[in-house]
């Protein structure tokens, strides 16, 4: 039973957590976890394969996915705290 209350409240922040996160965060973190899924199939299929000449060549696409992901929501950040940044776009009114 004390388990179950532990982990119930664990669940309870969690979502309390994710409440106070933008929607350009959760934009970036979608953007991300997307690539990293494709990353991880690609590696999958990596593994998968007997020719070791397909296996780098999927494995290095897996790095390029994850490099872009992670560029794509930086970007996405980048632009979400310029257009939030009130300031900025008030200076000399």
């Amino acid at each position: 039973m004390k388990t179950v209350l532990k982990l119930a409240a664990v669940a309870c922040l969690v979502s309390l957590g994710a409440c106070n996160r933008t929607p350009t965060e959760n934009k970036a973190d979608n953007i991300e976890s997307s690539a990293e899924n494709v990353a991880d199939n690609l590696e999958a299929m990596a593994s998968n394969t007997s020719n070791d000449q397909a296996a780098d060549t999927l494995n290095n696409r897996a790095e390029q996915v994850r490099d872009a992901g992670s560029n794509a929501a930086d970007s996405v950040r980048d632009a979400g705290s310029r257009g939030n940044n009130v300031e900025s776009n008030t200076v000399g009114m």
